[in-house]
């Protein structure tokens, strides 16, 4: 069975090969009862060719009217002519341009349109906004009206009744309704009313029950898959409106917003650049064009769907929604579903085997029962035929059709996607949003973690904590720091601190509408603003009268942020900070205690690299600053990169999460291993990656730079010893991932923030993106959001994804163990006695508690600790383990023995006599097989560990589901014994049903304790861990 599954359902968990998603397609063949209903979840590869070929023809199109010469378009639309016409509904309201012209300036980039219209000022003007103070809120209904909402067109959500008719597609129900028809017709022909219509009757009303469960659950995970969605669309960007800056989601912008970008942003919207520095855009998403370009006055055009590259700018929005170029392509790509998860393929491969194996059994089972009625025919009356005899062998077509009801599972793919939305749900409730299906069930698999420091590690809430400046090394304590600073230091050295804090910062200070002072920004900056706000109140450094010519923002290629100003009385002066060992590199002077600047001397560099290492050693983030006055000959239109004087370093305090450490050592007891990459100074990460646990004392840590100039031979042979990795460049990231995956085909997670961890994020097994901290960019590129930034949240995504996987195979185990049962008891009983004990309805009863209501109580188990007390299933692991399959054939030969000497020697046994002796034999059969699977789900609940009580109380899906089966059972064989073909059963009778199901739980015990190999106890692997022991022992 694994050769099968592994040659023809086995799919990349990122990004599968069409040739390997049509070759699973194929692989099942027609074993489908109800294609509609399997495959809603996977993605129709025709269609999705069809969307891509027209997102292509989209970007073409807009391609040719961004990138090549204009001249041919403007000769087109002057020939053809297009005049807009203002409408007096959009003049009564107070604007002088129609939404579709309006549309057509940035999306067409056109220059002569714009200039006609007076720039930027006249559409300002003609749209009745202030470019400083924005829209006013009481005016959103009104440009909505005028000029649509921010949303694109999508289809509408499947209502029930759509559900209900995909479940009555399954071909096996439809054939089993025309019986069942059939069966009252000649039922009342030969028996009457109402005697001949209960047999046809009784498969009815169980099919009716099937479709609507059936239907509920499908349309309850519709219903969370959409909450999902709208998570997923939750985007909130920043807006000044009623001259106040201010959060909005970006569904409820509208044209007129003043929109505030910076790097990594997704432009929400069309419009024009309003004002900003070094804006540079990648359009590759929308236009396919991979070179990006600069965003400034002379081009100032700005498209929905392109991604900030660097920089930072205010634009103003004059297109929203399905008025973009974006909207439609945004209209094209939702139709092109989602990838599948490889458990939803490998499950699809599980099912197709088993369905096929039921069809042989369930025509040899017909066969069977037809060859033995027309030799008993023969024997007793000949060729004579009678009414009821049609009647018969309807029966028992039926049964074979109920047969391959049970043996085809088509509940067994669809358990994942069960599985899958009940874990995303409970996930968002954990501060964690998964974007992709796949991520969730990989991340069960994950075992490596490339993690961030700041923000993950640490709380991300930042202040300054000591400050180093003209030789002096101060602590920050409260309010007293800076009266002592302005007594000991010259103003000068802490007039021109302040103009570097203020002036040298991608962060706000901004005013919000309740009055309140709030700072806009990193929280690096932030502690560096708040530190320069309460230094501002002793010393007036004049910074507000400052012009800023250029901006160099900061990256994490860069580590340092510039900039060049000119003074209030003349001259020019450029401040840089940054890493600190990188500005200290790029400074020849320092600042002394009286203003004056004197030559940095050898000496004094090593002082300074002292005082960096011994902040980073106290686990404090050391930021540079530095400036530089240029000469008039200097051409001011770039920023200098050597020749500063050093003002000042800040040791930045960030303390480590509280629970971090706890998670890390949960990681390593799971198998994973946890790794740091950092941007940060070295003594920095290794003083914080001690405090967490990440770094043992055979660990290493090594700086980026040492690990970019090694060959592949000697990464091969450093990448299991590195635990930490500081100053590193997001390519370095990206190596590490890549080499992990590749090299030692580990299962790699890695977070990221910014912009350039895209690349990193993308081509890790799951990107987990940071949700406060991420850019939109890098939360584009990741499968999962972390939304409150914090590493335990990671480890409960990994616990999620390890409960998917286990829960599935509980199910299967489950699932395997009553198809096997039925299809013997079925089949042998067929081959011996002529009959089959469990009928159609019956069956159906049999395969609705297998099926929907197993994956229900089985597929929604939340996860426990255990689970994270066991290495990571591998790669190449088998999905079916022996230990499943030991359960499985334990559990089928004792059901077996059981039920096969109930029905051969039954009536002896429990002293059944009398007329209906056969009717009251078969329902006990069907009564006991019940509370067979009843307490074998019970059992079903640990593969491993005897203890299967354990939390049963606290998942009150299961327990509901269990006792629903319960009271059901009781409901269907005390009372509806007419449609069901059953008698009420004495109490005796009940006890010992419910003490041979009861057994099922001691065998379950006696084969735990049989000693099997798991995949559990592989040797040490090369990611440079021990697999911990598994087995009865450790239960």
């Amino acid at each position: 069975m694994e050769s099968f599954l592994k040659s023809n359902f086995d799919v990349e968990s990122k990004r599968p090969s069409e040739e390997a998603q049509r070759r699973w397609r194929k692989a099942v063949g027609l074993v489908v009862r109800n294609p509609r209903r399997r495959f809603r979840m996977v993605p129709d590869l025709d269609k999705r060719s069809e969307v891509e070929a027209k997102k292509k023809k989209i970007q073409e199109k807009i391609r040719v009217a961004l990138y090549v010469q204009k001249a041919a378009l403007q000769f087109i639309e002057a020939a053809a002519g297009t005049e807009y016409q203002l409408l007096e509904e959009v003049r009564k309201a107070g604007f002088f341009i129609s939404p579709n012209e309006l549309a057509t300036i940035a999306r067409r980039h056109d220059k002569k349109k714009l200039k006609s219209h007076g720039g930027l000022h006249g559409i300002s003007r003609e749209i009745s906004v202030s470019l400083d103070h924005g829209i006013k809120k009481s005016d959103l209904l009104v440009r909505q009206d005028i000029y649509g909402i921010n949303q694109y067109a999508e289809s509408p959500p499947r209502s029930f009744w759509m559900f209900v008719w995909d479940a009555l597609h399954d071909l096996t129900l439809i054939i089993l309704m025309i019986c069942a028809l059939i069966s009252v017709a000649v039922g009342l022909a030969t028996e009457g009313w109402p005697k001949g219509m209960y047999d046809g009757l009784g498969i009815i009303l169980s099919i009716f029950l099937v479709v609507i469960v059936t239907s509920v659950s499908d349309y309850r995970q519709s219903l969370q898959f959409r909450d999902l969605d709208k998570e997923k669309k939750k985007i909130f960007i920043q807006v000044t409106r009623d001259a106040y800056r201010q959060k909005v989601a970006i569904n409820d912008l509208v044209v007129g917003d003043i929109v505030h970008l910076s790097i990594g942003d997704i432009v929400p919207a069309d419009g024009l650049y309003v004002s900003g520095y070094s804006l540079l855009i990648d359009g590759s998403s929308l236009s396919g064009e991979s070179e990006p370009v600069y965003v400034s006055h002379e081009n100032p055009f700005l498209l929905a769907g392109t991604k900030v590259q660097d920089g930072s700018a205010t634009m103003l929005v004059t297109a929203v929604g399905m008025r973009t170029e974006w909207g439609k392509l945004m209209e094209t790509l939702s139709q092109g579903g989602e990838d599948e998860t490889p458990l939803q393929v490998k499950l699809n491969g599980v099912a197709t085997i088993i369905g096929k194996i039921g069809l042989v059994f369930a025509a040899m089972t017909f066969l069977v029962l037809l060859v033995r009625f027309m030799a008993d025919k023969v024997n007793h009356v000949g060729f004579k035929w009678f009414p009821g005899d049609a009647l018969k062998i309807l029966n028992y077509f039926a049964i074979s059709i109920t047969i391959i009801v049970v043996a085809v599972p088509e509940g067994l793919p669809l358990a994942v996607t069960l599985s899958l939305a009940f874990a995303m749900k409970k996930l968002m409730k954990e501060k964690a949003l998964v974007r992709h299906l796949s991520a969730c069930e990989t991340m069960g698999s994950t075992n490596c973690i490339c993690t961030d420091k700041t923000g993950t590690l640490t709380t991300n809430h930042m202040v300054v904590d000591k400050i180093w400046i003209s030789e002096l090394t101060k602590s920050v304590i409260g309010s007293e720091t800076t009266p002592y600073l302005k007594s000991v230091i010259s103003e000068n050295v802490l007039i021109v601190l302040l103009q570097c804090i203020f002036l040298n910062s991608g962060s706000e200070v901004v005013r919000g509408i309740d009055g309140k002072t709030t700072i806009l920004g990193t929280p690096t900056e932030t502690a560096l603003l708040e530190f320069g706000l309460d230094l501002e109140r002793h010393v007036d450094s004049q910074y507000q009268d400052c012009k800023k010519l250029k901006v160099e923002p900061f990256n994490s290629v860069r580590k340092k942020m510039s900039v060049l100003i000119t003074l209030p009385g003349g001259g020019t002066r450029a401040f840089c900070k940054g890493a600190s060992e990188l500005i200290l590199q790029m400074c020849d002077r320092i600042i002394g205690s009286d203003g004056n600047t004197i030559l940095l001397s050898n000496k004094q560099k090593e002082d300074i690299l002292n005082v960096i290492n011994d902040f980073a050693c106290e686990a404090l983030r050391t930021l540079c600053l530095a400036f530089k006055d240029i000469s008039e000959d200097h051409n001011v239109q770039e920023i200098p990169s050597a020749g500063y004087t050093l003002i000042s370093i800040f040791g930045i305090k960030d303390p480590v999460r509280p629970g971090v450490k706890e998670a890390v050592q949960t990681c390593i007891a799971a198998g994973i291993k946890v790794r740091m990459v950092t941007g940060d100074n070295i003594n920095t990460a290794k003083a914080i990656a001690k405090e967490c646990g990440i770094l043992t004392d055979d660990g290493l840590a090594i700086e980026g730079s040492e690990f970019r100039n090694m060959s592949p031979k000697e990464m091969k042979d450093i990448i299991p010893k590195i635990q930490v990795m500081a100053r590193s460049l997001p390519l370095d990231k990206y190596t590490l991932v890549t080499n992990l995956r590749k090299m030692f085909n580990e299962v790699v997670a890695v977070t990221g923030d910014g912009t350039n961890d895209a690349p990193a994020l993308h081509e890790a097994d799951i990107g987990l993106a940071m949700g406060l901290a991420g850019t939109e960019v890098a939360k584009d590129s990741s499968d999962v959001i972390v939304l409150d930034d914090n590493f335990t949240s990671i480890i409960n995504v990994t616990k999620w994804g390890r409960a998917v996987y286990i829960n599935i195979q509980k199910f299967v185990q489950f699932q395997v163990t009553v198809n096997i049962v039925a299809l013997m008891v079925n089949f042998f009983s067929a081959c011996i006695t002529g009959s089959a004990p469990l009928t159609a309805v019956q069956l159906l009863w049999v395969n609705m508690i297998m099926d929907t209501l197993g994956a229900l109580a089985l597929a929604t188990e939340p996860p426990n600790n255990n689970m994270m007390e066991r290495p990571p299933v591998g790669r190449n692991d088998s999905f079916i383990t022996k230990i499943m399959w030991r359960n499985i054939f334990g559990q089928s030969i004792y059901q077996l023995i059981v039920l096969g000497v109930l029905m051969f020697d039954g009536k002896k046994l429990l002293r059944i006599e009398g007329s209906d002796s056969n009717t009251v034999l078969n329902t006990f059969v069907f009564n006991t097989f019940v509370f067979c699977q009843v307490f074998n789900e019970i059992n079903s609940r640990e593969m491993e560990r005897i203890n299967v009580l354990s939390g049963i109380f606290s998942n009150w899906i299961f327990v509901t589901i269990l006792a629903s089966t319960i009271i059901f059972q009781v409901i269907i064989v005390e009372f509806l014994g007419t449609f069901a073909s059953t008698v009420p059963l004495s109490w005796q009778l009940w006890l010992i049903s419910v003490l041979i199901g009861f057994i099922s739980m001691i065998v379950g015990v006696i084969l735990k304790c049989i000693p099997v190999e798991s995949n559990n106890s592989r040797l040490v692997q090369q990611n440079g861990y021990e697999a911990l022991p598994s087995g009865p022992e450790a239960v």
